[in-house]
């Protein structure tokens, strides 16, 4: 894991610390590139991903693997928490541990972290603020759209360990989440964002 650190203190929520945590560092085999680095309205994607969780959070860690080194050259990733997972092919969960665990490694501030995907390029900071109003170290908050739940969902710092250890594969915190589902809070974002996920180009025919 290799990482470069943001300066000042978390931005503290109506009294919360809420980071943000970019998971790109998937190989896009569906989209035939790395998502990271596709273009769109002049940026590349993870660079507006980034751009929007630094709106709204602070700090802002980004997961690369897939082609990390071209990322790092070419992605203007200015005041965001970088860090590399070299495990990036098992999956999403090895991007959700290492976040994690970079974020762990700034210390006990931060109650709670904003979980965004790289391939949704029409998140909003209205989005993330209205999610982190939510924000507790005890807290789950999913978003929903039109009555779907989406991305991004906040995992409080009490959950942290418990999502690791049920993370595998592509799954992230899905099975967490299912087992707590008691504990989720789901808030309407209806028309604040896009939800909507690139898994391949536009224009293509998933499979």
């Amino acid at each position: 894991m290799w990482a470069r650190w943001p300066r000042g203190p978390p931005e503290r929520v109506g009294g919360v610390s809420v980071a943000a945590l970019v998971l790109a560092a998937g190989g896009g085999r569906r989209y035939g590139m790395p998502k990271a680095l596709v273009e769109h309205e002049g940026s590349l994607f993870v660079e507006r991903a980034v751009r929007t969780a630094r709106a709204a959070c602070d700090p802002v860690l980004v997961v690369l693997g897939a082609a990390m080194v071209e990322v790092w050259q070419r992605a203007d990733l200015d005041g965001a928490t970088v860090v590399g997972n070299r495990e990036w092919e098992t999956g999403m969960a090895s991007s959700l541990r290492t976040g994690i665990q970079g974020l762990q490694a700034l210390g006990s501030g931060i109650e709670a972290v904003l979980v965004l995907l790289v391939d949704v390029p029409g998140m909003t900071p209205e989005t993330l603020h209205r999610l982190a109003g939510h924000a507790a170290a005890d807290a789950l908050v999913v978003p929903t759209y039109d009555g779907v739940r989406g991305h991004p969902v906040l995992l409080g710092r009490d959950h942290w360990a418990g999502v690791l250890a049920g993370a595998t594969g592509d799954e992230g915190a899905r099975t967490y989440l299912a087992e707590h589902a008691a504990e989720v809070v789901e808030v309407d974002c209806t028309g604040l964002a896009d939800p909507t996920d690139w898994d391949v180009p536009p224009g293509s025919v998933q499979t």
